[in-house]
């Protein structure tokens, strides 16, 4: 079926299957995708989806005549023409079923998907029906949750900085937790609880643990803005003032060591500092604290070859680890809570961009594309480095390095460094990347005023925009003076 032929939006939604594989049929390897096993939705091994240079890309993803990928059913080659570019594709069914296989690793612990990695209406409807919750860091991402429908006793609001209006909407709003990550927070947090109400909060502790795929992203120990010490007593002295507070109620701990982690033992070295705290706890004030949250920053694959963490082996590690500290100090098991968003929705996305300009120059090839630094700031901020695929076209020719760079006015603006492509890319070819489900709309910015791609979800087939493109119409709405 030709993409042109399926109406933008003649399927709500609302009327999206939702129930299609039950989560107990789905393996929880999938997460890992270890060579050799089956993905569902997609039919063929790992091995045969590695040898197509396939192994990072959705389930879905299949090599189609002339060069092209489709995704979900859908020709990337199709989907550009009619959407334009740059362009994000994002595979629904691969959202549901990362949904499902992590509620299938952790059946009797909450999983709340981070609303940063990224978050639209038609995200949040299907997070909400998959059976998770959602962990939010503004009143922004809060408003549009609970406007969606979301249920608020299902939200746990977290952020190192909260803003007055932050707090004030998650109390009008009712949601279900809030991470308290300073001491000055408190007190603010306790003075506009409204009277007769306790509002359930957690400490957001540092377990002094370096974790994460690079500096910018490890928030586990002390030299950084998130959470209060473990060591140095700060975390101690946040719960007794908690306790003080006739209108909060302390229910349990949280701790996020870090994002791009691709090892289980940070976990379960930090899993077994929250423990002994807890028990610490009790000690002092004789409470016992129900609830702990690991936070999330599972590791994806970004290019072949990359390690992604193993969910099905860091469930085990974790409830052992869980289970045992508890015995040995006497408390009961907590309910757990992890907080994924990376790992549900960045192997889910593709960007699409077309070559706009090929220039060779002391001895680099550049391949300039109509997007950048505005839609992916990540290579700039992170050093991240992308798997671009030429598609549209066949090609014989041998692959050449060279540099993908944006449009922007920026030496940094470069998309993936030094990567293998065909020798003969020429503008108006078609580069995808896979695994851009996660942090590129988030993350987007308005640089050049040039405006923010859409987000097209593909399911059976079938193409609908979430997210319009933004249009010099609405960046110049914003600007009001003269």
């Amino acid at each position: 079926m030709s993409i042109q032929e399926l109406p933008v939006k003649e399927q709500p939604v609302q009327e999206l299957p939702v129930k299609e594989q039950p989560v107990h049929e789905l393996p929880v390897q999938e997460l890992h995708r270890a060579p050799g096993t089956d993905s569902p939705g997609q039919g063929a091994p790992a091995d045969a989806r590695d040898a197509e240079g396939l192994s990072v890309w959705p389930r879905s993803a299949r090599p189609e005549p002339h060069g092209d990928v489709s995704v979900g059913g859908v020709s990337l080659t199709e989907a550009a023409d009619r959407f334009g570019t740059p362009l994000y594709l994002l595979d629904e069914q691969e959202v549901r079923e990362r949904c499902r296989a992590y509620r299938t690793a952790f059946p009797d612990a909450d999983i709340l998907y981070a609303a940063k990695a990224f978050l639209c209406r038609a995200m949040a409807h299907w997070i909400q029906e998959e059976g998770l919750g959602l962990d939010v860091c503004s009143a922004g991402e809060l408003a549009l949750a609970v406007t969606t429908g979301f249920p608020p006793e299902k939200i746990v609001l977290h952020g190192n900085a909260k803003s007055p209006e932050d707090l004030s909407t998650a109390l009008r709003l009712g949601v279900g937790r809030i991470v308290v990550d300073s001491t000055s927070e408190i007190a603010r947090l306790a003075a506009i609880t409204p009277p007769g109400t306790r509002q359930p909060v957690m400490v957001r502790v540092t377990p002094g643990i370096a974790a994460g795929g690079h500096t910018k992203i490890r928030t586990g120990t002390d030299d950084q803005k998130f959470g209060l010490s473990l060591t140095d007593g700060s975390a101690q002295h946040a719960v007794t003032r908690i306790l003080d507070q006739p209108h909060l109620e302390l229910v349990g701990l949280h701790c996020h060591i870090g994002s791009q982690v691709d090892s289980v033992k940070p976990y379960v070295a930090a899993v077994r500092r929250m423990v002994g705290l807890m028990a610490r706890i009790r000690d002092q004030h004789a409470i016992t604290l129900p609830q702990l949250n690991i936070g999330g920053g599972h590791a994806i694959a970004y290019r072949p070859g990359e390690e992604s963490l193993n969910v099905g082996v860091l469930a085990g590690r974790v409830r052992a680890e869980l289970e045992d500290g508890c015995a040995r100090t006497g408390l009961p098991v907590p309910r757990l809570t992890l907080e994924p968003g990376r790992a549900i929705a960045g192997p889910a996305g593709v960007a699409v961009y077309r070559v706009l300009a090929v220039k060779r120059t002391a001895g680099r090839t550049f391949v300039a594309v109509d997007g950048g630094m505005s839609d992916n700031p990540r290579p700039a901020l992170y050093g991240v480095r992308y798997a671009p695929r030429l598609i549209g076209r066949p090609s014989s020719t041998p692959p050449r390095l060279a540099t993908v760079v944006g449009r922007h006015c920026e030496a940094g603006d470069i998309l993936a460094d030094e990567v293998a492509l065909p020798g003969d890319v020429r503008p108006g070819d078609l580069l995808a990347v896979p695994a851009a489900g996660a942090y590129h709309l988030s993350m987007a910015s308005g640089y050049n005023l040039v405006g923010r791609p859409p987000v097209v979800a593909v399911s059976n087939g079938i193409a609908r925009v979430l997210v319009r493109r933004e249009s010099l119409d609405d960046m110049s709405r914003r600007d009001i003076g003269l």
